[in-house]
């Protein structure tokens, strides 16, 4: 397996093919957006979905499982066909089928029908999440990359905050289908942005055949990687202890809190500025100390956080303050946690990043969706569960991380005996 990046890249770059990083990390966060706009925008909207298309609770929750179930299935091949097609023709196809998707989510006259286009939805959003950072590590290197991630994971966080939020206003002012067709004029807006300003940043010369011995051989290569299940893993758990509170929030907000579908910004605000500071945090460290260094710092504010969410919940009620802190102080970690690790995968195999880029995105959304399908629904009873399964995660988030670094010495060991340190 190999950890060395391209060389031939340069340490920082201003702009791409004609665009500023800025404006790339607006393009590449806009994209991202569209999944926590496709989650959290109608999560207010439970309740009149039921009523209106005269379905069960747990088949409305159902739409969220339908929709991760399938992103996570079509994220293993985002990547996979960028690498063979081009990143940016895929990402405008996606989001063409995308949006026919959202449309037809506005159009279901009943909850199978929803079901189905909430599948087509989850089969085309991730194509931003994948190939961006495949993009990002196309055209920047080490520092630089690091940097253009986080930034790309500050201006995103404005989605997942003001998601819930205009999906509660949305409903409360109109009805829930008007939130699908909110999203279906961003995704048309997006799309004729793409169209006109997104970079082609892997040139045919690049490009890997899309045949099935050479994706069989490149998935295997991959999922093969002990190293690779160890440091995605560490990401992947630390995302499902925010993902719990997220599918979790119509009952711990409405039921153990007390609050209205329009309040959900009393959860969002705070755990989408954990992530905001968190990556500006990330930002300011990358290339100042090393990722293992960061990675360590980012895991003590997500172990402090859980464990003062249990130790609170386990001797006091749910209060509106006490309840939603803690969550900050988990993004924030949360946030230092993934610019670096993210980057230490994707190098893992830097000849098929696209591939690299979808199994990761593959694992943490498989597990976002079994949290979301089965774990949320178990555990949200009471919110001292909710806060012992984020504990329960962020320790199996840490367990890896120190796995993988010693799985990393062992092997560095074997091939150079005189090594005294690596550096990863």
């Amino acid at each position: 397996m190999s950890l060395n990046p391209d060389r031939n890249l340069p340490a920082d770059q201003g702009q791409v093919a004609g665009v500023s990083r800025t404006a790339l990390a607006l393009m590449l966060a806009a994209l991202a957006m569209l999944g926590p706009f496709s989650v959290d925008s109608y999560l207010p909207a439970f309740p009149n979905i039921q009523a209106s298309l005269h379905a069960s609770a747990i088949e409305v929750q159902q739409t969220l499982t339908a929709y991760m179930f399938s992103f996570a299935v079509m994220i293993l091949w985002h990547g996979a066909l960028s690498d063979a097609f081009g990143r940016r023709n895929i990402i405008l196809g996606s989001l063409a089928v995308f949006a026919v998707a959202t449309l037809g989510c506005a159009a279901a006259h009943s909850v199978h029908y929803l079901w189905a286009f909430r599948m087509l939805q989850g089969m085309s959003a991730g194509a931003g999440v994948v190939i961006g950072r495949a993009i990002i590590r196309d055209a920047y290197a080490d520092a630089a990359a690091a940097r253009l991630l986080s930034l790309v994971t500050m201006i995103f966080s404005i989605g997942p905050a003001i998601a819930p939020i205009l999906g509660g206003w949305i409903v409360k002012l109109l009805d829930w289908r008007s939130i699908f067709l909110f999203l279906f004029a961003y995704t048309v807006l997006l799309l004729w942005y793409c169209y006109k300003r997104l970079p082609e940043t892997l040139p045919p010369a690049k490009r890997q055949p899309f045949n099935p011995h050479f994706l069989a051989q490149s998935y295997k290569q991959v999922f093969r990687s002990p190293l690779f299940h160890l440091k995605a893993g560490a990401v992947a758990f630390n995302f499902a202890g925010l993902f719990l509170y997220v599918a979790a929030a119509p009952t711990f907000l409405t039921r153990h809190l007390g609050l209205g579908p329009d309040q959900f910004g009393w959860q969002f605000i705070p755990t989408v500025s954990g992530i905001f500071f968190g990556a500006l945090t990330a930002n300011r460290l990358a290339g100042k100390i090393s990722i293992p260094k960061q990675v360590v710092i980012g895991f003590c504010f997500l172990t402090g956080a859980a464990l003062f969410n249990v130790a609170y919940h386990a001797f006091f009620p749910p209060a509106l303050f006490w309840s939603i802190a803690p969550l900050f102080f988990y993004t924030f970690g949360m946030s230092i946690v993934a610019p670096g690790a993210t980057l230490l995968v994707l190098d893992l195999f830097p000849h098929i990043r696209g591939i690299v880029a979808s199994c990761q995105s593959f694992t943490l959304t498989m597990l976002g969706a079994l949290v979301s399908g089965v774990v949320a629904p178990f555990l949200s009873a009471s919110v001292l569960w909710l806060a012992a399964g984020q504990l329960g995660f962020t320790l199996i988030a840490l367990s890896f991380w120190f796995a993988g670094r010693a799985y990393r010495k062992r092997m560095d060991s074997r091939m150079n005996p005189n090594a005294w340190e690596t550096v990863e």
